[in-house]
């Protein structure tokens, strides 16, 4: 199998035995075999995984990470597994080889696992991309990112905006930013974890939204310096990669001083939904009011 992905401006190609599973989700980003891929990944099936003896540089209980001499090299499992299902190793600036588990090819069936095999947050970094953990809404042709840490309510306040302001959820878990024409947007990506919706999407955002649990809906437009604090905590950085991280503040330090970030204390009512609006839409909701008015 020979197929042609773009995600956000990279463009790449996959090469594999026809037996190796693409998740549906990926096969969103699938484009025509006549662009022009800057990256080509191997994808080749082995028994065992050869395992390298050189320098680690990083090492947590599903990822080990080792520095070789065109890049970079990485032993990837699950977490609580017992075993490594992929090793990935950089050969070229422009190619890469992946050797899989024959015993967990099954697996790649699962978004998470599958993209996991490409390394994808370094190559969005040369394009001045970030992964956002979010849930990305469309809303009036511009994006609303809903952020926070898991089991926060990302997808539920989505939810209310879809049913109460007939929005639309492009992906339920993760978002690409990058700027296009000079100007900050939210692009599909194909991982959503438990929400179960992706969707291709390319929107400028709008607003950023950090949530937090509460009884009481408040919202606080945040300064630059609370926003990247906040934030930083939800992209994808490879800490042990200075470069880039410093990549990664420089990014985020352009996108807060470009995109309003507001954090929401909400419950899961309508009256989240009326709060939010109300500082993001000031204009709109006055009109709404005096209409009230008139007809009364």
């Amino acid at each position: 199998m020979d197929k042609v992905f773009q995600i956000g401006s990279f463009c790449f190609r996959v090469v594999c035995a026809n037996e190796i599973p693409i998740p549906e989700n990926f096969l969103l980003f699938e484009v025509s075999q006549e662009m022009n891929p800057e990256y080509t990944y191997h994808l080749l099936v082995k028994e065992k995984l050869d395992l390298p003896d050189k320098q680690i540089i990083a090492r947590r209980p599903d990822l080990v990470v080792i520095e070789n001499e065109n890049g970079e090299s990485r032993l990837i499992g699950s977490l609580g597994g017992t075993s490594f299902y992929a090793f990935y190793r950089e050969m070229t600036d422009r190619d890469a080889v992946i050797q899989l588990s024959i015993q967990k090819t099954t697996d790649l069936l699962f978004d998470t696992v599958f993209t996991s095999l490409f390394a994808l947050e370094r190559q969005m970094m040369k394009k001045q991309s970030l992964i956002l953990h979010c849930a990305y809404i469309e809303y009036k042709g511009q994006s609303i990112l809903f952020s926070a840490p898991s089991e926060t309510g990302k997808s539920t306040q989505a939810d209310l905006w879809n049913r109460y302001r007939g929005s639309r959820t492009v992906n339920g878990d993760r978002a690409l930013l990058r700027k296009i024409d000079n100007r900050w947007a939210a692009c599909g990506w194909p991982v959503c974890g438990s929400s179960e919706i992706c969707n291709l999407g390319e929107t400028p955002i709008y607003a950023i939204i950090m949530l937090k649990q509460g009884k009481k809906n408040h919202v606080e437009l945040l300064t630059p310096f609370q926003a990247f604090i906040l934030l930083y905590e939800q992209i994808t950085v490879n800490q042990w990669n200075k470069t880039f991280v410093q990549r990664a503040v420089s990014i985020l330090e352009d996108l807060v001083d470009h995109v309003p970030v507001y954090q929401l204390t909400c419950d899961i009512s309508e009256a989240a939904v009326e709060c939010l609006e109300a500082a993001l839409f000031p204009e709109l909701c006055n009109e709404t009011r005096e209409e009230q008015s008139h007809e009364v």
